[in-house]
């Protein structure tokens, strides 16, 4: 990761038209990690939307749920970046059923492994 977890806290939402993917300092002071966290969810979104997940194969030792349908469906997925007071986040969305689905396959996978103790359900937008 380009940043601190031990700073930072991570968040993983669903929605109808797919997610997002955010990162949080736990410092509101803390402006070298919101940087950090910014600049490594831009290469993450581009990374992504080129394909590329070997960051999350790297982390989780496995393909996470939802990856070979995205990379196949990469050009029906937009990922925005959005800065947040404290971080960012990235937007996940598709007009797509089929990648809708599996960018929540890969977002709930997520939400378990790295235990954020966010919801499953996809929240109404």
């Amino acid at each position: 990761m380009g940043f601190s977890h031990e700073k930072t806290m991570h968040h993983f939402r669903l929605t109808e038209d797919g997610g997002s993917i955010e990162a949080i300092a736990n410092d509101s002071a803390d402006a070298n990690s919101r940087q950090e966290i910014r600049e490594h969810l831009q290469h993450i979104a581009t990374m992504f939307s080129e394909g590329d997940f070997n960051a999350p194969m790297l982390i989780h030792a496995r393909t996470p749920p939802g990856v070979p349908t995205m990379k196949k469906l990469r050009h029906e997925i937009r990922y925005r970046v959005e800065d947040l007071p404290e971080g960012a986040r990235v937007r996940v969305s598709s007009q797509n059923p089929k990648a809708v689905a599996a960018i929540h396959d890969f977002l709930r996978f997520q939400i378990q492994d790295h235990r954020t103790g966010d919801s499953p359900v996809i929240a109404k937008d």
